[in-house]
């Protein structure tokens, strides 16, 4: 469940993720964005954690990442969803994080082989608050932003999408039919790094509540 900015819930249904939609980030994972078509992955729903949480380091990795995303709430279900439709589906939006076992997720590439223990990871999809499109509006342009403890880390404009995000519902839209509670992280920028126990996360995005998240202990 997710909060929304006027008090509702939000039922979580499913979470996709868009890989690599930043040229920035794209070139920074070794890979060339004017080569490559959209892509995702899914994450279980309950690792959907409210802003202000302290999510715990995980267990098997060293290398704890976060990633800073534009997160989309989708309000109405549909299959094969033309782009410039898009919108009519779109309940509203979010700050988000995609933390990610760095370590796990190349390994896990080098030999062609699932993200899962790299990406499905428990408490691994932090969001801030979700903002109703009727407040906001349709988000196209704006700044986005991450710090760690105060310090500017990832910043780029909403602008800077490879597929914009009419055209990943669209894609996404192809290959399930995407239904009310279902989120899609829109892809993260370039400067992607490693936090440590006690270090403090904020994604900040023009028009929209930060979400801010504290790393906590590993798990026992």
């Amino acid at each position: 469940m997710a909060a929304t900015s006027d008090g509702n819930e939000f039922p979580v249904r499913r979470v996709f993720c868009i890989g690599r939609n930043y040229a920035a980030h794209a070139r920074e994972m070794g890979r060339d964005p004017d080569r490559e078509p959209p892509f995702f992955f899914t994450k279980w729903a309950e690792t959907v954690v409210p802003t202000g949480s302290v999510i715990a380091y995980p267990p098997e990795t060293g290398n704890f990442h976060y990633e800073a995303e534009l997160v989309v709430a989708i309000g109405s279900g549909g299959r094969n969803i033309a782009a410039a439709d898009a919108e009519r589906h779109i309940y509203g939006y979010a700050t988000g994080l995609d933390m990610t076992r760095r370590d796990l997720q190349l390994e896990a590439r080098e030999k062609g082989r699932p993200w899962d223990t790299g990406k499905n990871v428990e408490q691994s999809s932090p969001l801030g608050l979700i903002h109703p499109a009727s407040e906001v509006g349709h988000l196209s342009t704006g700044r986005i932003e991450l710090t760690v403890n105060g310090t500017v880390k990832q910043e780029a404009d909403l602008a800077d999408l490879i597929w914009s995000v009419p055209d990943v519902i669209a894609y996404v839209s192809r290959f399930y039919r995407l239904e009310p509670g279902d989120l899609i992280y829109t892809g993260t920028p370039a400067g992607v790094g490693a936090v440590v126990e006690g270090d403090q996360i904020i994604v900040s995005v023009a028009g929209l509540s930060d979400c801010v998240v504290t790393i906590g202990a590993p798990l026992a």
